[in-house]
């Protein structure tokens, strides 16, 4: 019965090659440069912009492939609400220690989100352990 596997696989083998299939796995490397010592090749370089440039444009945001880098404006051209986005909200934690009743609009429909996902991570892990 081994005789039988062997020829088996003698055969496959001798098949792939015949097809030209790669039996071996081989991973592409590079060969490093003469003379370097350990330097990556992705090293990051100094800017080429001038500092009047970064300070009227934001570098990067473009993307269009033929637009350009859009221009900063004054605080006043922007919406009132981009200046909150990173204002501290409080956690569920906080939430849960207020009275509901006087809670701000914004922070009751906060408490409930977070209440909800609070609920459902329970559920699901009560589920999963049955």
């Amino acid at each position: 019965m081994a005789m039988t596997y062997a020829r088996f696989f003698r055969n496959i083998l001798i098949t792939k090659e015949a097809v030209g299939f790669p039996c071996i796995r081989t991973f592409a490397t590079g060969k490093a440069k003469k003379g370097s010592k350990g330097g990556s090749a992705d090293a990051p370089k100094a800017s080429t912009l001038s500092k009047e440039v970064k300070s009227t444009t934001v570098v990067g945001a473009n993307i269009l492939k033929d637009g350009t880098d859009p221009k900063i404006l004054p605080d006043s051209e922007y919406p009132d609400w981009l200046w909150h986005l990173l204002d501290k909200r409080p956690a569920l934690s906080e939430l849960r220690r207020k009275n509901i009743e006087t809670l701000p609009y914004e922070d009751l429909k906060r408490f409930v989100k977070l209440d909800n996902r609070a609920r459902i991570k329970e559920n699901n892990s009560v589920k999963a352990k049955n």
